[in-house]
């Protein structure tokens, strides 16, 4: 079985060489439509941990207000604000 080092997907440091084989084998069956799936789902994940954290950082702001410093940290100020 070829090592987890030589694979280009960074292995977790919490997780064991057998283990992050079988997860790696796990997606490569994946289909194409499985794959997006997951994606969307980490990408929806990852959003979800950023807005948790400007909400933590500023409490006082309302949810548009957490929105718009979310898209911001995300894609940049928007053209022309300061």
């Amino acid at each position: 079985m070829d090592s987890v080092v030589s694979s280009p997907v960074m292995a977790a440091r919490d997780t064991s060489e057998k283990a992050a084989a079988l997860q790696i084998e796990i997606h490569r069956r994946f289909s194409p439509s499985e794959r997006l799936r997951m994606a969307m789902e980490m990408s929806d994940f990852a959003r979800s941990l950023t807005r948790a954290g400007i909400r933590s950082r500023h409490p006082e702001d309302s949810d548009d207000e957490i929105e718009r410093k979310l898209l911001e940290q995300l894609y940049g100020p928007r053209p022309g604000s300061k």
